[in-house]
């Protein structure tokens, strides 16, 4: 018995000593010399840039985490209704800085023969970080002809902006379920007087959800609605004039996608009445959150933010007089649990 340990130490150290080995002449001398190497170059040119896929279950339905890459936001220049120093403060706190890098995130939904798109980026309209949903759509293994449905929380167009390849219908065979009051609201001509600081918004719109209308593929609804077996509506008004959570149902789970409801974590966690500069109305905004919040601390459903760290996916808890973010445990076996 001796004999025969002492021959299995014997391999494991051999093994060990030609796995290391291969990995130093993998990796040269230093991790700074193993970026030098020629294959290293090929294989990161190789990669498409921003990927990001984190997938889980919901009941029934497979959820998909796609990231359409981060951009930078200065919070000292966007956040309303703050305290003095209560940005720098919390940031410090959060070892952050300002600007903070910032996730832009969508979700797809497998919802038996259906390929549900919640939110579609910002196409190019915000690059260079920005832009990346189509390769985190192919490292998913979908193809954007294959979405069925897109179901858009409002028109800002990090979140609509990816409706379109520049001139050509991104999911052609896509129907696009956007709120009734918030396609009136960004494709009216009328509002873009009542808001001359967002002209451009405006067109932004107009170009990637007036194609869409053309072609008869947008399916408004009003309010509180079921689209779909276990998907349906909420209204969320006060970001947007439209502003809308999907809701995902099975089996007793639930996920609800919050869309723009938070854009800076670590202020509007703990404290729901900060509110932003892209805000419509920044009132119904933070009461909007704040309701909300209380019914996601309470029930203890996931909740997908657009606007959080990819994946943006977690629970919501009470703490103090505001809320923790507790950010979904890592997990590759798809499950989510």
């Amino acid at each position: 018995m001796q004999i025969h340990n002492n021959l299995r130490a014997l391999r494991l150290r051999r093994a060990t000593l030609a796995l290391s080995l291969s990995f130093g002449a993998l990796l040269g001398s230093s991790s700074s010399s193993w970026a030098q190497t020629p294959a290293l170059k090929k294989a990161r040119a190789a990669m498409p840039p921003q990927v990001g896929v984190y997938r889980m279950k919901i009941g029934d339905f497979n959820v998909t985490a796609l990231s359409d890459g981060t951009i930078p936001i200065s919070l000292h220049n966007l956040l309303t209704n703050v305290k003095p120093g209560q940005v720098t403060h919390t940031l410090e706190h959060d070892v952050l800085k300002d600007p903070v890098e910032t996730s832009v995130n969508a979700y797809l939904i497998e919802a038996g023969s259906r390929l549900i798109l919640v939110d579609t980026g910002s196409g190019e309209l915000y690059g260079p970080t920005l832009g990346y949903l189509p390769n985190s759509l192919h490292a998913a293994g979908v193809r954007p002809e294959q979405i069925t449905d897109v179901l858009i929380t409002h028109i800002h167009t990090d979140h609509s902006g990816g409706l379109m390849n520049y001139q050509a219908l991104a999911f052609p065979n896509a129907a696009i379920h956007i709120a009734k009051r918030e396609v009136e609201f960004w494709l009216n001509p009328q509002n873009i007087a009542k808001f001359p600081t967002r002209k451009k918004l405006f067109a932004e719109a107009r170009a990637k959800v007036a194609p869409y209308i053309k072609a008869g593929k947008v399916k408004t609804f009003s309010g509180d609605v079921q689209l779909f077996p276990g998907i349906s509506t909420l209204a969320a008004y006060g970001h947007t004039a439209g502003h809308t959570v999907y809701v995902l149902e099975s089996k007793g789970q639930k996920m609800q996608f919050w869309g723009d409801m938070m854009h800076a974590a670590s202020l509007q966690f703990p404290d729901p009445d900060v509110t932003i500069v892209f805000d419509t109305d920044s009132r119904m905004a933070a009461a909007t959150r704040k309701k909300y919040m209380v019914d996601a601390a309470k029930q203890g459903y996931w909740v997908a933010f657009d606007h959080v760290a990819f994946p943006g996916v977690g629970h919501i808890r009470t703490e103090g007089k505001g809320y923790r973010w507790i950010p979904i445990n890592y997990s590759d076996d798809g499950s989510g649990q």
